[in-house]
């Protein structure tokens, strides 16, 4: 499935429907595409079980606040914050479980703090702001940023991760922490299963989506600045050794030396499909300038969505702005979250998920 890096520049992004006639051959090619993807980021580890600790409780208005953590695979553990309205949002009826979110923050030393802290930067804080609107929002640090940089080095330094797992990929690693993150929300009785969604910026964005192709409990996903095709990437060493020491995906490294990539990330974002997917890019991003090549990715996506009957789960926004979440854009990913989850029905007494 591999692609000639100069080829794709010059003719575009690839097909993703290209020689499919039926739903059979579509399968086969998603098929290919998990099992090429897997290899690249290393395979995702079985999850481990849930075992939560509250270090720290605190209220705001409209919700409480908690400060936890929770193991993951190979006896590492995950800081977050948990969001949990508090009553006085007045858009939740009594009795009912909350649709919950898990909100992944974008590359900066802080973490979790950036999105989830009324002192983050502006337009970051939607952990906040959902939590506002009556989700429960778990917000957790990635390994590297917030509470997880390894002592004695510098946020987004990956050299010890692969220094104890060579064989895998922080890509592989941010997965599985958040799967497990997944399981946390499930295990909370405040929470509707049915109802979890994945929100990100840049980083936590392609994190989100990255998630929504490994976990199907993702019921509807918001990528903000976060896809990032290599056609037209006038970077696209990016996705492997960049100029701080982290790393998401060293095998293409050797693939880039020869003028190939292994797949295309609207190949990546079509494990999502057909979840529900909501899309923003800017013209002026100065980290993901090539916004035509991903306007081309969202017309593929498009026509995927629309061929498997659900047109209306695919929405894809490009502005005029940079590399930001600005407000309007931002409102418009609340209001489709809130369409695919609000109203989602729970599991049933005997534990089936109903609609």
């Amino acid at each position: 499935m591999a692609y000639k890096l100069s080829q794709i520049n010059k003719s575009g992004i690839p097909p993703l429907l290209k020689g499919i006639e039926s739903y059979e051959q579509w399968v086969e090619k998603l098929t290919e595409i998990r099992k090429t993807w897997l290899d690249y980021i290393g395979g995702l580890p079985a999850s481990v079980p849930v075992r939560l600790k509250i270090n720290s409780q605190s209220k705001s208005q409209g919700h409480d606040r908690f400060h936890v953590q929770y193991d993951t695979v190979y006896g590492d553990k995950v800081t977050a914050y948990l969001l949990i309205p508090n009553g006085n949002e007045g858009n939740h009826t009594p009795g009912r479980r909350f649709p919950a979110v898990i909100a992944m923050h974008p590359t900066i030393e802080q973490g979790k703090d950036d999105i989830a802290l009324s002192a983050g930067r502006k337009n970051r804080k939607y952990a906040i702001e959902l939590v506002e609107r009556g989700y429960v929002v778990l917000a957790p640090d990635a390994l590297t940023a917030g509470e997880r940089i390894y002592p004695g080095h510098a946020a987004f330094n990956s050299e010890l991760f692969y220094g104890q797992h060579p064989g895998w990929s922080t890509v592989a690693k941010n997965i599985t922490d958040h799967r497990q993150g997944i399981d946390v929300l499930c295990s909370l009785e405040d929470v509707n299963p049915n109802a979890i969604g994945a929100i990100g910026h840049s980083f936590g964005a392609y994190n989100a989506y990255f998630l929504a192709g490994a976990d199907d409990r993702i019921q509807a996903v918001v990528s903000s600045c976060g896809f990032s095709p290599f056609t037209g990437d006038p970077n696209p060493e990016h996705w492997t050794h960049r100029s701080y020491p982290y790393t998401h995906i060293p095998k293409i490294s050797a693939d880039l030396k020869q003028d190939q990539v292994p797949f295309d990330f609207h190949e990546i974002i079509a494990l999502c499909a057909p979840t529900p997917f909501f899309s923003y890019a800017g013209q002026d991003d100065h980290i993901f300038p090539h916004w035509k090549s991903i306007g081309e990715g969202n017309q593929e996506l498009k026509k995927l969505y629309r061929r498997l009957g659900k047109d209306d789960n695919f929405q894809s926004f490009i502005g005029a702005g940079g590399h930001d979440f600005p407000k309007e854009i931002r409102m418009l990913a609340y209001l489709f979250l809130d369409q695919w989850l609000a109203n989602k029905g729970e599991p049933n007494q005997a534990g089936e998920r109903v609609k």
